[in-house]
């Protein structure tokens, strides 16, 4: 029989402990080593996730001020056409106010007369503040934008089509021209056979 020493035993068994033990905190690492992988697999997804969900955003974000300032530009144009309605509409009642003055006068009550220019003057006040102006015509050089040539008379020495005399006062709404001047041009003096553009 063979006789073991006890002491052999115990340091045997201390390496076979020792080995399970290191065999244990081996597969503790791995498994730890594993798990940290796939943390960090699952964060770096979720970064991604992130990543696009915050460009998302900014995109919507985007959108919706896009959409807002959209908005606001369709009610100010809104409010700007409603506007050119009714300034439409009251223009021709400036011109009745002028000629009814310009009547007035020449009658005896200069009451009505008054009167007649004071409903005149604040109409004009109250569609100026809205945006309606008046084309200033004469003295200026013809624009066939601004003005329409009812009349024509032939120049001798200025070098351009100038406005003389106005016939019906022309309008701008707002930078626009809402009604263009009626007036009599004086013609620059052109070479033989050059066109009369724009006021035929």
């Amino acid at each position: 029989m063979t006789h073991v020493n006890p002491s052999e035993n115990e340091s045997q068994g201390e390496g076979n402990d020792m080995k399970t033990s290191s065999m244990v905190k081996e597969q503790e690492a791995k498994a730890i080593k594993s798990d940290l992988a796939r943390l960090e697999s699952t964060l770096d997804e979720e970064r991604r996730r992130n990543d696009e969900l915050l460009t998302n955003l900014r995109y919507l974000q985007a959108d919706f001020e896009n959409y807002r300032k959209r908005v606001d530009r369709e009610i100010r144009e809104l409010e700007e056409f409603s506007t050119l309605g009714l300034v439409r509409k009251l223009v021709p009642v400036l011109d009745d106010l002028e000629l009814a003055v310009a009547s007035a006068t020449k009658a005896a009550d200069q009451g009505i007369v008054e009167g007649v220019k004071m409903v005149q003057k604040n109409l004009g006040s109250a569609l100026a503040s809205e945006g309606l102006e008046e084309i200033r015509a004469v003295g200026k050089p013809f624009d066939p934008s601004a003005h329409e040539a009812v009349d024509k008379v032939q120049g001798k020495d200025n070098p351009e089509d100038m406005v003389v005399e106005e016939m019906r006062k022309g309008y701008t709404f707002k930078g626009k021209v809402l009604r263009p001047s009626a007036v009599k041009v004086e013609l620059a003096a052109r070479a033989e056979g050059r066109s009369e553009e724009g006021l035929q």
